[in-house]
């Protein structure tokens, strides 16, 4: 019985114990800080200061907590506001540019891209017509000359064609008697004939000169060579056929003998 006893007043006494210490930890956990330990920590904390110092600021009350407070977001608020405004000037000064702004410069580098590529494109336009222009020009002078050629050939060969008609005429006045040039068949084959010249002279064929000239290779044709006592070595003695010029351009040499 003394036994059951003891243990049971051993058991009471543990739980008497730990009892005691929840209610001191939940009463540490609990305790709130005063206000005036809140503003001055230290004056709990800290030793007081030594005789012959500086005596310690009074804590500020309840009132003059708020009104600090108060005026500080205030104190703030101005100084934000007159810090930001060296800032605002700052930034506006370095040229800080708005959305609108971006958007303008690129819209006018796009459009002055698209204006040097229409530039561009006028430019090598241009050059191609003056090149379509220059080789027209050059085709037409072509042309031209072409045509002229071709023209002057086909009088050339029409004319080579008639010259054998004025020879027969030109010999067929030879035979004729002196006692007969009065005759009217004579004279309307001599007007026949100088119709004939007349038409000729204008469209620009031109007899050769050749009797009495220096011998031209490139207008006499020498078949023979003769001996003179009117005429020095060189010189056309005699024309055995006329020779005639187109435009400056010889259609028939003349049959020449030249004096040795």
């Amino acid at each position: 019985m003394e036994q059951e006893n003891l243990e049971k007043e051993k058991i009471d006494g543990e739980q008497e114990t730990s009892k005691g210490d929840k209610a001191a930890g939940a009463a540490e956990t609990v305790k709130p800080e005063t206000g005036a330990e809140k503003t001055n920590p230290g004056k709990a904390g800290e030793p007081k200061a030594q005789a012959g110092g500086p005596e310690p600021e009074k804590a500020p009350g309840p009132g003059e907590r708020a009104e600090a407070e108060t005026e500080e977001p205030e104190e703030a608020e101005t100084a934000a506001g007159t810090d930001g405004e060296p800032e605002n000037a700052e930034g506006d000064g370095k040229g800080k540019k708005s959305w609108g702004e971006k958007m303008a410069e690129k819209k006018q580098a796009k459009q002055d891209k698209k204006t040097d590529a229409m530039k561009e494109q006028i430019e090598q336009l241009e050059d191609k017509v003056k090149r379509q222009l220059a080789e027209f020009e050059n085709f037409r002078n072509r042309s031209e000359r072409e045509k002229q050629t071709m023209f002057e050939t086909g009088a050339k060969s029409v004319i080579e064609k008639i010259l054998p008609v004025v020879d027969n005429f030109e010999r067929g006045f030879a035979t004729v008697d002196p006692e007969d040039k009065d005759d009217a068949f004579v004279e309307g084959m001599n007007k026949v004939y100088r119709q004939l010249m007349t038409e000729l002279d204008n469209l620009g064929v031109k007899p050769i000169e050749a009797v009495g000239k220096e011998f031209d290779p490139s207008l006499h044709n020498a078949v023979m060579q003769v001996e003179s006592e009117e005429y020095e070595s060189g010189i056309v003695a005699q024309e055995l056929q006329k020779g005639y010029t187109y435009r400056d351009s010889v259609v028939r040499h003349s049959m020449v003998a030249v004096v040795q």
